[in-house]
């Protein structure tokens, strides 16, 4: 039996830049950042796109 692999799902680059724009909004607005990050990185887009490049935003994108 062959191993399942999830399909890891390709963003537009207009889908990224929601998801992290909206992902930063959360963060701004005091949302508990899910990964560790530098002390001096204070920019919520930065911390953002830290997140969205480990994968771990909490975000989907459902398309019609």
């Amino acid at each position: 039996m062959a191993s399942c692999m999830v399909n890891e799902m390709m963003y537009t680059r207009f889908e990224k830049a929601r998801i992290i724009g909206a992902r930063a909004l959360q963060i701004s607005y005091g949302a508990p950042v899910l990964i560790d990050y530098p002390e001096d990185m204070l920019d919520p887009i930065d911390i953002s796109m830290l997140e969205y490049e480990k994968d771990f935003i909490p975000i989907t994108v459902v398309r019609n």
